[in-house]
């Protein structure tokens, strides 16, 4: 029996296989929302974690007399496992 795993966000099964070997460019990558609803805390908490966080993909639009700045992130799951870790004084 074949394991077949199914895609996630238009990914191919072979970006998938890639993915598990360690690849950090293509593993999974949540954004603010989805951690905040995976581990049951606000947005602006989540937001607190991880902004100084090491390997946080940040990408920031400054601010201009029209529009407000904002920060999108994309926080990797090795980076969310190794905080997650650390908040339960694992590490």
């Amino acid at each position: 029996m074949e394991l077949q795993l199914e895609p996630t966000y238009g990914a191919t099964p072979a970006i998938e296989r890639q993915s598990s070997l360690g690849v950090p460019a293509l593993e999974t990558h949540y954004t603010v929302a989805e951690l905040s609803r995976l581990w049951f805390f606000s947005e602006n908490t989540i937001r607190r974690l991880f902004t100084k966080e090491p390997g946080v993909v940040k990408i920031a639009h400054p601010h201009t007399r029209a529009k407000r700045g904002y920060t999108t992130m994309r926080i990797p799951e090795r980076i969310a496992q190794r905080v997650h870790r650390r908040l339960q004084g694992l590490s």
